[in-house]
């Protein structure tokens, strides 16, 4: 079992940045996929961005040029950079990682970190 815990969440506003950190309790390096999403009231959780194994990024269009997912295995940590914030970011955001082993998907959260854009 991964435990993972975010952090970096707060009150900036609009055009302001953010840097939100992910820590896994084992090693991130067996994970096959690591993730942000994120929840706004009343929406669904929605994928922001995700690194695979190999470094591969992919974006969610509303965000594509303006956040930057990078992943440490030596520190067990995967971060996102958050720039030129809009209110519309608002949301809590969630740390994900997929481990695959043995034919079998196991998917780890954490419990989210607030991020509010207002002035």
């Amino acid at each position: 079992q991964v435990q993972l815990v975010e952090s970096g969440g707060g009150l900036v506003q609009p055009g302001g940045s953010l840097r939100l950190s992910c820590i896994a309790s084992g090693s991130i390096s067996s994970m096959s996929f690591m993730g942000w999403y994120r929840q706004a009231p009343g929406k669904q959780r929605e994928l922001v961005a995700g690194i695979n194994s190999v470094d591969s990024t992919n974006y969610a269009d509303s965000v594509k040029g303006r956040f930057t997912i990078s992943r440490d295995n030596a520190k067990n940590t995967v971060s996102l950079q958050m720039d030129s914030l809009k209110p519309e970011d608002t949301a809590a955001y969630y740390c994900n990682a997929i481990q695959y082993m043995d034919g079998t998907l196991y998917p780890y959260w954490g419990q989210g970190t607030q991020v509010t854009v207002s002035s």
